[in-house]
């Protein structure tokens, strides 16, 4: 997500000097699955390095590792999102570096064809877990989004898909409030909560990929596939229906759904916070918001929000509103959310790939995935035993949680997957230009369709 996902930055100096180290030591051959200082497959100390998931989610895979492999010793280093790519590239061509490393389709944060050249081929590996017919058992999105010309860079975690709004049930209620379904009633939602001095919808619009959140949702109503198609060069951005979008987007803004200084504020930590912190009843999220539907996670995300002696409250899923009057809804779109890389500099590379297979692979690792509601496992046919998942209110969320546990589950429409560095950068400038009004529609769509006609 996972906090995917979320303004990831581009290279900076230090990401360019760690990618021409990159690139010499693919040219070196090394890293190869069978080197001599590969290790053992069943002891060792390794570390793993990413984004996400959080780490008392990380924590609880590793336990749950360690109950079949004890003599593997996992930990889990955190790193900041907006920092990841600048850190991680030239840790990867040091021997002291991670072991294990997230990486993540399309041009996101740990994009892998930006550190493919630091990682280990694990086809083999998948293939030993699962046999050669290994494709057809995991999720698509994870095989083709974290392969790179037939190698398999990172072997999927689980899927994160967006599209959905998360809203605080409790202040529904006290308000005698129902969720929005369309644009109009959404606008009316927001005026009645500011009137009762509580806060509406939250959003870190200054941090873009949750930005282009939104504005897939948006396109996704009004012509479901059409965002994707846009990224691939398949459809053009100056079309209408992009227009209408953007028109959309800027409404928002407008009409005081997105709240006052929306453009000044990070989706993480500013706006999760403030919806932890019940400032504000609804928020853009969207599958890996699920784990805090889970008692301590919430309580874990309320303190780090700074919310003394926290109350869990009863949040949940809604479809995004029908918001161009499509009767388009329920469209959700995703990505495998993170890959494990074995790095190629590692000197435990057998143990590391034991865990990064374990974790992607078995069914014990991908139904501790499941259950941490983090992810939508990769692994075909596991789900989340959701009775034994201690939610703050089930009897409010349990149907609710499922339900959305299989629409996430079957969308098929990718997230950042088909948009390429250029594009991303562009979309930043794109949406927060006309959200300020420093661009017209017009102006951000053209400056977005001349990014696709370059790469053609």
């Amino acid at each position: 997500m996972s906090k995917q996902t979320f303004g990831w930055r581009r290279s900076s100096a230090i990401v360019v000097a760690g990618l021409a180290a990159l690139s010499l030591v693919a040219c070196s051959g090394g890293g190869g699955s069978n080197s001599a200082d590969a290790g053992s497959a069943s002891e060792g100390s390794i570390t793993w390095w990413g984004w996400t998931p959080d780490k008392p989610l990380a924590d609880k895979l590793i336990a749950s590792f360690n109950e079949e492999y004890p003599d593997i010793e996992v930990e889990f280093v955190s790193k900041p999102i907006d920092t990841y790519d600048s850190v991680l590239g030239p840790a990867i061509t040091s021997s002291d570096g991670p072991d294990v490393f997230n990486v993540a389709p399309g041009s996101a944060n740990g994009g892998v064809n930006t550190f493919q050249a630091g990682a280990i081929d694990l086809a083999p590996a998948v293939e030993e877990a699962l046999g050669s017919d290994w494709k057809d058992k995991l999720a698509a999105s994870g095989v083709d989004g974290l392969s790179v010309d037939g190698k398999v860079v990172g072997l999927s975690a689980g899927a994160v898909y967006s599209g959905s709004v998360w809203i605080n049930k409790d202040i529904f209620d006290k308000n005698g409030l129902t969720p929005p379904t369309t644009y109009d009633e959404w606008v009316q939602v927001c005026q009645t909560l500011e009137a009762a001095g509580q806060g509406c919808f939250v959003q870190g619009a200054g941090q873009w990929a949750f930005d282009m959140d939104t504005f897939e949702a948006i396109m996704q109503n009004i012509e479901p596939g059409a965002y994707a198609k846009a990224s691939r060069g398949e459809m053009d951005y100056t079309d209408p229906a992009f227009e209408q979008g953007m028109d959309i987007w800027k409404a928002m803004f407008d009409d005081g759904i997105m709240q006052e200084g929306a453009i000044g504020l990070q989706q993480y930590p500013d706006a999760n916070n403030a919806f932890m912190s019940q400032k504000y009843a609804m928020i853009m999220m969207g599958s890996w918001y699920t784990q805090y539907t889970v008692r301590d996670s919430m309580v874990a995300a309320m303190e780090a929000a700074g919310v003394a002696n926290p109350e869990p409250f009863t949040m949940i899923p809604i479809q995004f509103p029908d918001v161009a009057g499509t009767g388009n809804t329920g469209e959700m779109f995703g990505d495998a959310d993170y890959g494990l890389a074995v790095s190629a500099k590692s000197d435990q590379q057998a143990a590391a790939t034991t865990f990064a297979t374990w974790l992607t692979t078995s069914e014990a690792g991908q139904g501790a995935v499941a259950n941490t509601l983090n992810d939508i496992p990769s692994l075909n046919g596991v789900q989340p035993e959701w009775d034994g998942i201690d939610l703050v209110n089930p009897d409010a969320q349990l149907e609710a949680l499922k339900e959305y546990t299989d629409i996430a589950g079957s969308a098929t429409e990718p997230r950042f997957a088909s948009v390429s560095a250029d594009l991303n950068t562009a979309f930043r400038d794109a949406l927060i230009g006309v959200a300020t009004g420093d661009q017209t529609a017009k102006q951000a769509l053209e400056a977005l369709q001349a990014v696709v006609d370059k790469q053609k």
